[in-house]
């Protein structure tokens, strides 16, 4: 049984192994969705993406894929966190980088090479919704498809964005860089700045764009 709706509907039926199985198969990946969104820890938060997951598990109703059912869920949380410490959070305006008050997340922690550490600050430095995108789209392989449904957008929109949020991306590494060889160094493509980034920090399953 190694398919997402096929555990999905043996933990509906009351099988807590498969429930199991399905958390821990993607515990990672939601790890890495806050990793380099927020200071410190990141586990309260992955327990309340998977508590939120389990409560709402019959609410999923198999349109969209489970991992974009659970990336939505992560969203939400996330979203909340920022909105419990900033009333006026605007997902579009507000980076992690104003909260991550000392340009460090675990991301950084576990991130040897500078150049990787310059890419995290620069997507950090962007608009959290646009930051997601790019770490949905590069780190984990989504398509645009998937990321449609996970931020409730038309695909054309998302498309649009993925595009607004490169363009910021290429403008903030210059700014960021704290010499001319450091970004020298990291021009590359961000497909293989991400899997450098994978490399580094164990990050399994995330893809080229699709």
């Amino acid at each position: 049984m190694n398919d997402d709706h096929e555990l999905l509907h043996a933990w509906r039926s009351g099988d807590p192994d498969a429930g199991q199985r399905l958390i821990e198969r993607h515990l990672e990946s939601v790890h890495r969705f806050f990793s380099n969104k927020v200071p410190g820890s990141t586990d309260d938060l992955v327990q309340r993406t998977f508590l939120a997951c389990v409560e709402a598990v019959d609410g999923f109703e198999g349109r969209a894929s489970f991992r974009s059912y659970l990336f939505a869920i992560a969203r939400n949380i996330l979203y909340r966190h920022y909105r419990e410490r900033h009333q006026a959070f605007d997902p579009l305006t507000v980076s992690a980088s104003t909260v991550v008050v000392d340009q460090r997340s675990p991301a950084d922690r576990v991130t040897e090479l500078e150049e990787q550490r310059l890419l995290l600050r620069a997507l950090r430095a962007l608009p959290l919704e646009l930051q997601t995108l790019l770490e949905l789209a590069y780190w984990e392989g989504l398509a645009d498809r998937e990321l449609a449904e996970i931020l409730e957008l038309p695909a054309g929109t998302i498309k649009s964005r993925l595009r607004k949020a490169r363009q910021q991306l290429e403008e903030l590494l210059p700014r960021l860089a704290r010499s001319p060889g450091l970004l020298e160094s990291s021009r590359q493509t961000l497909e293989a700045w991400a899997a450098g980034i994978r490399d580094r920090t164990g990050i399994e399953g995330g893809g080229r764009r699709r």
